[in-house]
């Protein structure tokens, strides 16, 4: 009599998907666990932003310098508004740098659930990918417009400060300061299309309130607990103090900037997970 071994297989894994309900837990886990499609939606959104194009990633380095001669005219040569000892150029360039990170993030995250609406319907994956990637695409443009930066403070003979090192840090603060709003964008966009047509305006209001062309000395004493409430103030005026070192950083104002950047992203993750189950059926 021969013996015969038996081999048991365990039962492959089953994963039940069922909608959430209420105030779902975040499960930034499976941002993890989707960490390549992160990388992927990030990269796509890179390729298809410059293609057809004929100047291609030229455009990263033309809008920011086409909005610093704008910006140069209508508030130095017209407004006349101080820059201290920092040549415009500068001045105003350095500011660019994160609101053009804040902007372009904050525009594409909005409209990000509409433009990726084949996918959303089609698989699964975290719907919370889909805006974060299309924040972190705009690292990239920042990137090569710090460079341009970066030359430009050697024609004008520029060194910068000691506390350049805090430069991530400030840096980290537009991308979360972006992510947050985003979040209460892309998923309020899904339900009602007027914030597409909300976005271009929003942006360029909150251009003027925020201290890209002028410095935040220049808001009255009385009013910049007020306007430290717009969370851009701190990130602008951080990067100008880290890189040129413009004046003493108001720590009370990144501060309040920083705690409002945090709670807009909790709360926009937390509403954005609520609506989610929603999304497929919305679009």
């Amino acid at each position: 009599m021969t013996e015969t071994a038996i081999t048991t297989r365990s039962p492959k894994e089953i994963v039940v998907l069922r909608p959430s309900k209420g105030w779902a837990a975040l499960n930034l886990k499976d941002l993890w666990t989707f960490r390549e499609l992160i990388y992927f939606l990030t990269w796509r959104d890179i390729k298809v932003r410059y293609k057809q194009t004929v100047l291609g990633a030229a455009w990263a380095i033309l809008q920011p310098l086409l909005n610093m001669l704008v910006l140069t005219v209508i508030f130095g040569n017209l407004a006349k508004m101080s820059t201290g000892d920092i040549p415009r150029p500068i001045f105003t360039f350095t500011a660019l740098l994160p609101w053009g990170l804040f902007s372009k993030a904050l525009t594409d995250a909005g409209r990000s659930m509409l433009s990726n609406r084949s996918m959303i319907t089609k698989i699964y994956f975290p719907r919370l990918i889909i805006p974060l990637s299309s924040v972190l695409g705009g690292v990239v443009d920042f990137l090569i417009q710090f460079v341009i930066l970066l030359l430009m403070m050697v024609y004008y003979r520029v060194v910068p400060t000691v506390a350049v090192w805090t430069l991530p840090l400030f840096l980290l603060l537009a991308i979360v300061t972006a992510l947050g709003f985003g979040l209460w964008l892309s998923a309020l966009n899904v339900l009602y299309r007027d914030v597409n047509y909300i976005l271009p305006f929003l942006t360029q209001i909150w251009l003027l309130v925020t201290p890209v062309a002028y410095a935040a000395k220049e808001v009255p004493a009385r009013w910049q607990m007020l306007y430290a409430l717009n969370p851009m103030v701190g990130v602008v005026e951080g990067f100008r103090w880290a890189l040129l070192g413009t004046q003493t950083l108001q720590w009370s104002v990144l501060g309040i900037s920083a705690l409002i950047s945090l709670t807009l992203l909790v709360t926009g993750a937390l509403y954005f997970r609520r609506m989610e189950r929603t999304f497929a059926d919305m679009i």
